[in-house]
């Protein structure tokens, strides 16, 4: 079925605007700075048309960072739900990845990934911007080419 008009300038924005929505899940607060960091001027991640978002309805991705906790589980869970299809969740830093020094404590889960899907990793104590900023491009980048590789009849 051949996509209309709208759904291919949505699917262009959406390639072209990615907004973004930050969720820290029990971080030390490392990786929370080096996110924040990545949306200065310094590093400008606008300039790929990236924004943050402050409500996950109106978000494309996800970056969430430190270890899932008992406490923040169900609210990874809700705020993953809310957001729209196609959507998209990075995981920052060793603890986002694994549960770093806190897997197996009590209170934690594990990474990000024992609850939602996670679509690119980025590990490091603490990520680097740089890095943040690649993995949210690969996404990007990955989402051009599914979005080219679907069969459309004109």
């Amino acid at each position: 079925m051949a996509k209309n008009i709208l759904e291919r300038a949505v699917d262009w924005g959406r390639r072209k605007s990615p907004w973004i929505i930050h969720f820290n899940a029990g971080a030390c607060n490392g990786c929370d700075i080096e996110v924040v960091d990545a949306l200065t001027p310094r590093y400008d991640l606008e300039r790929f048309g990236i924004l943050q978002q402050g409500t996950p309805r109106h978000s494309d991705v996800l970056v969430c960072t430190g270890a899932v906790t008992l406490q923040t589980r169900d609210r990874l869970k809700q705020i993953y739900e809310q957001m729209p299809e196609p959507k998209f969740v990075v995981a920052v830093g060793t603890c986002a990845c694994t549960g770093g020094i806190f897997d197996g404590c009590y209170c934690v889960s594990g990474g990000i990934d024992s609850v939602i899907p996670v679509d690119a990793y980025v590990p490091g104590c603490a990520a680097r911007p740089e890095a943040i900023i690649d993995a949210v491009v690969k996404l990007l980048s990955a989402l051009e080419a599914a979005q080219k590789a679907e069969p459309s009849e004109q």
